[in-house]
């Protein structure tokens, strides 16, 4: 299964520069602006800061001491394994399990989970306002639409309905179990609703700006009504299974949704990639933090061991 997982996004990107232009795309690439692109890399760090204090609030409010220092620590070393390693939840299960602080783990767990799922609500919310967008001006947002095929449009569909549909069945799965979780719900999202939709729509706001910069730093301009729809449309095929930090699903979502806004699928696989290496450059610090778990963790067993005097 991790062999599949690492097989099928190389062969997904393959075929999608086998079908686009690869030699348009590694022009793109090999053109990249290091400025546009250290933008990109320092609005994800902004992201990764404030999923982290989101984090903090949700512990809090469900009765878990974290201070912002370890949130911050333990988020970024999460990022680096979910970027690096097949699955794309190792990261979070890992800072679920050391953040329990020797109580239960369903309340750790349960932090991790309702932070992702608001994660995900304000990707959706923004989204939304997208698709509010292209119903009233479709052209100002996807201007090529009109001349492709109804066939064309399937992929966009497909990605709005997956976003869409993703949120509330998080939610469900948490709010429909047993009592703790809906309490948790209840408590750590419902009671504070305004501080976690400003938050997390402050943090998908950033993300698709990242994205932007990304494509910015290939040649691509995305106008902010075409990347408000797009961008969180894109970033959702990263929730499909198979695959290393979504690579390979991103790319043929941004060639299809690119060649709808008239910029063409060369122009969204440069800048999904570019994207992607962003996003593993601003996760690095997680393996500085996971160099320092390594070297602390025989130290604290050695203290453990040891006799008191």
């Amino acid at each position: 299964m991790r062999l599949l997982r690492v097989f099928v996004p190389l062969a997904l990107i393959a075929l999608c520069l086998w079908l686009a232009d690869g030699r348009a795309v590694l022009a793109r690439l090999s053109g990249l602006s290091a400025g546009w692109f250290i933008g990109a890399i320092a609005l994800l760090n902004a992201v990764t800061l404030l999923s982290a204090l989101r984090w903090k609030l949700t512990a809090t409010a469900l009765n878990l001491p974290l201070s912002a220092g370890e949130a911050v620590r333990e988020y970024y070393l999460a990022q680096f394994v979910n970027q690096t390693l097949p699955g794309g939840v190792l990261g979070d299960a890992a800072r679920a399990m050391r953040s329990r602080k020797g109580g239960p783990m369903r309340r750790a767990a349960q932090a991790v989970v309702l932070e992702r799922a608001s994660g995900q609500a304000g990707m959706a919310l923004v989204a939304v306002l997208g698709l509010m967008l292209l119903v009233v001006a479709p052209q100002n947002v996807l201007p090529a639409a009109s001349a492709l095929p109804a066939i064309a449009w399937l992929p966009l569909a497909f990605l709005v309905a997956l976003l869409i549909g993703a949120v509330p069945l998080a939610l469900g799965r948490a709010g429909g179990r047993e009592g703790g979780w809906r309490r948790a719900v209840r408590e750590a999202l419902l009671r504070r609703w305004p501080v976690q939709t400003a938050l997390s729509v402050l943090v998908a706001l950033l993300t698709v700006a990242a994205f932007a910069l990304a494509a910015r730093a290939t040649g691509s301009a995305l106008a902010p009504t075409t990347a408000l729809l797009i961008v969180p449309l894109i970033l959702t095929a990263m929730l499909l299974p198979a695959s290393v930090a979504g690579w390979g699903w991103r790319e043929g979502a941004a060639a299809s949704l690119f060649t709808m806004a008239g910029l063409g699928a060369e122009a969204g696989i440069a800048a999904s990639i570019a994207f992607g290496i962003a996003m593993l450059l601003s996760a690095l610090p997680g393996a500085f933090f996971l160099q320092r778990t390594a070297q602390q963790a025989p130290q604290e067993t050695a203290e453990i061991a040891s006799p008191t005097e």
